[in-house]
C-alpha cells in the first residue's frame, strides 16, 4: 500500500503523475506544473479523527475522475495529502532506539497510544527519524536546547477505517493511492531557513502549528477553532512562543503564516508568507506545492 510505507522518502522517487491534497472545502491537485483547486459541496467530506471523513461518495469521485485518461486506461499513481485534523502528529524522542523496523513500531505505538483519540490496535502508525539524532543521523543537532543526545520521532497515527475510506476514494475513481501522507508534512518543504520559526496555516477553522530548527520538526499542533479570530490564533501562538524558547533555549523571531487574509493583530513578532518556487501557498493548496517542492529537487 501506500500510506506510511514512504513517509520518511517524501518525493525522493520520481514523483506520480497526479498531486491531490484533500480539505473539505475541495480538492487541490497538481498534473506536472499545472495545479488548480476544484470546490467539493458542503458536507461532501467532513474531516475528523474519529469518524468517516467521506459522507457524500458520489459528490467526490467526479471531481477525482475528471483527472483520470480514457475509461480503461491503466490506473495512474497519485501521491494524496490528507487532512492535518484527520490524523495524529507526534514529535517523539527516545534516550534509546531499537534497531530493527519491527521494535521501533512496536515502541512507538507504544508511546502514541495514549495520545490518540482511537484504538491503537485499530490504527495505522508511519514514522521517520528525523536527521540530526545520535543513532541515525550524522550527529547532534546544532544549537542548544533540550533533547540533544536523543533520537527524535516524528510519528502519524490515523485510524484504519478512515485511512481506507480515503484510499478506497482515489480507487474507486482509477487512481492508485502510491503515496499517502498528511499535508502538513509536505508544508514543511516550503521553509528553507536552518533558523528557529514557527509556522502556522489556517484552513477554514482548523489552525496547524509547527516549531522547526535546524531543519526538524520540534512542535506540531492541530486544533479546531470556534470562530478563528485574532484572539483565538494569539491564544495558541503565545504559548507556542514561550514553549518553543523554552525548549530550543533561544526566543522565536520568525513566524511563517500560510492561509491569513492578513496577520493577526498583536502578534510576538513580524510574519512572513509561505512560499516556495511554485508560488504563494494558500489555505487548502500548501501541502501540494510542498510536496511539489520537494519532486522538482
Amino acid at each position: 500500500m501506500s500510506m506510511w510505507d514512504s513517509i520518511s522518502r517524501l518525493a525522493k522517487h520520481p514523483p506520480p503523475a497526479h498531486i491531490f491534497e484533500l480539505s473539505a472545502a475541495g480538492v487541490a491537485y497538481a498534473r506536472g506544473t499545472d495545479t488548480g483547486f476544484a470546490p467539493l459541496p458542503a458536507g461532501a467530506l467532513e474531516v475528523s479523527p474519529v469518524e468517516d471523513n467521506v459522507r457524500q461518495l458520489e459528490a467526490i469521485t467526479p471531481v477525482l475522475g475528471q483527472f483520470m485518461a480514457v475509461r480503461g486506461a491503466r490506473r495512474r499513481t497519485a501521491a494524496v495529502l490528507l487532512p492535518d485534523a484527520c490524523a495524529r502528529v507526534s514529535v517523539l524522542d527516545f534516550d534509546a532506539f531499537p534497531e530493527t523496523p519491527a521494535e521501533q513500531l512496536s515502541l512507538v505505538r507504544f508511546r502514541v497510544k495514549k495520545t490518540i483519540p482511537f484504538d491503537i490496535e485499530s490504527a495505522s502508525v508511519g514514522y521517520y527519524v528525523q536527521r540530526g539524532g545520535t543513532k541515525h543521523g550524522k550527529g547532534h543537532g546544532k544549537g542548544q536546547g533540550k533533547g540533544q543526545g536523543k533520537t527524535e520521532v516524528v510519528a502519524v497515527t490515523v485510524a484504519h477505517e478512515i485511512l481506507a475510506r480515503y484510499e478506497a476514494l482515489f480507487r474507486n475513481a482509477g487512481f492508485h493511492p502510491g503515496d499517502v501522507t498528511v499535508s502538513a508534512l509536505a508544508v514543511l518543504n516550503l521553509y528553507k531557513g536552518q533558523e528557529a520559526a514557527v509556522l502556522a496555516r489556517l484552513a477554514g477553522n482548523t489552525l496547524t502549528v509547527m516549531v522547526t530548527a535546524a531543519g526538524r520538526l520540534r512542535l506540531f499542533r492541530c486544533l479546531t477553532l470556534e470562530e478563528a479570530s485574532d484572539e483565538e490564533i494569539r491564544g495558541v501562538l503565545y504559548p507556542t512562543f514561550a514553549y518553543a524558547e523554552d525548549e530550543l533555549g533561544t526566543p522565536v523571531r520568525r513566524l511563517v503564516l500560510c492561509g491569513f487574509e492578513q496577520a493577526p493583530a498583536g502578534l510576538p513578532c513580524e510574519s512572513e508568507r509561505l512560499q516556495g518556487r511554485f508560488g504563494v501557498a494558500g489555505a487548502f493548496n500548501a501541502g501540494l506545492l510542498g510536496y511539489m517542492e520537494a519532486s522538482s529537487l
